[in-house]
């Protein structure tokens, strides 16, 4: 145990301990070195089941809802975690002093938490949290809650056919960590969070789990459905992804009996003229045929009205319709993307939310969207390489870079779009992987990406006329990129070895490429006149900041100014 005073790693000096559990126990420190606080779990070795390249994935975790693993020092017989200090207090000690909880927070936590487990659940490889409980959870003083301790969490592996360590805490755990039938994957995480669910809003044992309409009829019933489902014994009978389920939260309402009861007066009077008229005559070949024809002429009719619309949520409806009717074809996304969301080049969050609440809905009642998009390759490709394109230059959360990072990862890897294209995506995937990381010193004193591997890569998706390899918006925003960079990095730049006469070769490029390569008509429909001049405009500016920068440098040095 340390003792408070004790300084670690030359860095963070230990206040006062936080808490004990189990044969851990976490201590609050302070680094003076930036004057912040932390919080240091303290682990026998023995005890922490992850290896050191386990240790690393989890230090580039970067989540809103999960803290910071900011470095992990072995001293003696220990491992110290080293991760943001969350101020706030677990649900658990929330549940022992208030009980149940509403059923509309309960609800908002539970949305969070699917955001954060499905964000381990898309790492690569993917991660399984494996300890989902009230104790595990912590509410801040906003209201949102944290995921702590990752101390069971493991990576995925395919290859695996059981864990090979059973983790999780009885009652929450799922069944297939109590018997290690099965490895353990993102249903496992789904089971535990439903549980926990069943614990929130009733106030009771995890191990006394049953339907909670049982236990007050004030709960909605499809909350219950959710619940029951998330629980099943066997992983296939469960939600299949957190994305899934945080679909069917926001949507609970929609599978109360009162909803279902009217969805079947829908679709019974829906199929008595349908049965009636094929009675009438019309064999089930021709009344296919005239299923497919109205459904392609709906499909063509929502994509007209979408954009003859005059405003923009039934803009928005009209393309939702269009993918409900036809989740296989990339007309209505990439004109969803492009036409609705990007029509004034930014791409906010919560457009970000409805793209995905479209991607993940069932349109089919079998399948998300998504599900089926996936199997039209070269459609799905494109759209990949559209929505990477939008999510790294267009997103308004410009450091979240996560969502860019995925679909371009798929678009390079497909072999259905222009070489140009795939390169490009390759390269801005592997940006946007270390985005938020690029010549930051982080609190431990470590670099996580040096500035200067970061300009090799910059500069090098740059190269050539973009306009000719892709097309007048890429070759823009490709253009943006590089000048703001240098307008915001020119010191850090600077400071990783990049010399003036690089940064000021690579503006010259790009005045030419912006005088040169477009073509600079009135009305042109992907880049106007005016942004061409703006960013025209912005080069000169960079070069301004490029000469200052290295001339009070040089200044400093022998007393003149390049």
């Amino acid at each position: 145990m340390l003792e408070t005073g004790t300084v670690i790693d030359g860095k963070y000096k230990i206040l006062n301990v936080l808490g004990r559990g189990g044969m851990s126990v976490v201590y609050l420190a302070m680094n003076e070195r930036v004057n912040r606080q932390w919080a240091i779990k303290e682990v026998p070795k023995d005890d922490y089941r992850m290896d050191r390249k386990e240790m690393e994935m989890m230090k580039k975790l970067r989540h809103p809802h999960l803290p910071g693993v900011i470095d992990v020092i072995e001293q003696g017989d220990s491992l110290l975690i080293v991760m943001d200090y969350i101020e706030g207090r677990s649900l658990q000690s929330i549940l022992a002093e208030h009980g149940a909880r509403p059923q509309d927070q309960v609800i908002r936590w539970a949305g969070q938490l699917c955001d954060v487990l499905s964000y381990l659940h898309t790492r690569e490889p993917a991660i399984i949290y494996r300890d989902m409980k009230p104790a595990n959870v912590m509410l801040k003083p906003d209201g949102n809650v944290m995921l702590i301790d990752l101390g069971a969490a493991r990576e995925y592996k395919p290859q695996n056919m059981k864990d090979t360590i059973s983790l999780g805490t009885k009652g929450y755990a799922a069944p297939e960590q109590y018997d290690r039938t099965g490895q353990s994957d993102a249903r496992t995480d789904i089971y535990s969070l439903g549980v926990m669910l069943f614990q929130l809003l009733t106030g009771e044992s995890p191990h006394a789990l049953r339907p909670i309409c049982r236990i007050s009829d004030a709960f909605s019933p499809g909350l219950d459905a959710i619940i029951r489902k998330c629980t099943q014994v066997k992983k296939e009978d469960r939600y299949q992804s957190c994305e899934e389920l945080s679909y069917a939260l926001a949507h609970y309402w929609e599978l109360d009996e009162a909803y279902r009861g009217k969805q079947k007066i829908r679709l019974f009077s829906f199929l008595v003229p349908a049965v009636f008229t094929f009675a009438l005559g019309i064999g089930a070949a021709a009344f296919r045929e005239q299923e497919i024809y109205i459904r392609e002429h709906d499909y063509e009719t929502c994509l007209l009205a979408a954009r003859n619309s005059t405003d923009r949520e039934s803009e928005i409806e009209n393309y939702r319709k269009a993918v409900s009717l036809d989740p296989y074809r990339e007309d209505a996304y990439l004109a969803l993307l492009e036409d609705a969301f990007l029509d004034d080049h930014v791409l906010t969050a919560e457009e970000s939310r409805q793209l995905r609440l479209v991607l993940i809905d069932y349109g089919d009642g079998r399948q998300t969207n998504e599900s089926v998009f996936r199997t039209n390759e070269k459609g799905y490709a494109e759209f990949a390489y559209a929505a990477g394109i939008a999510y790294y230059y267009k997103f308004e959360e410009k450091s979240n870079k996560k969502n860019a990072k995925g679909y371009l990862e798929i678009a390079a890897a497909s072999g259905d779009l222009e070489q140009s294209q795939v390169e490009r995506a390759r390269r801005l995937g592997r940006i946007a992987g270390y985005y938020s990381q690029v010549g930051i010193v982080d609190e431990a004193g470590d670099i996580y990406v040096s500035c200067r591997d970061y300009w090799e890569d910059l500069t090098g998706f740059t190269a050539g006329n973009l306009v000719e390899l892709d097309n007048e918006r890429t070759a823009l925003v490709v253009y943006e990129e590089l000048v703001n960079q240098i307008v915001s990095r020119t010191a850090e730049f600077q400071a990783d070895g990049v010399e003036r006469e690089e940064m000021l070769r690579e503006l010259a490029k790009v005045r030419q490429h912006l005088e040169t390569d477009f073509d600079r008509v009135p009305g042109n429909r992907r880049v106007t006149e005016e942004e061409l001049d703006a960013l025209l405009d912005h080069v000169e500016f960079a070069e301004k900041i490029v000469w200052s920068a290295y001339g009070r440098k040089e200044e400093q040095e022998d007393g003149t100014v390049s």
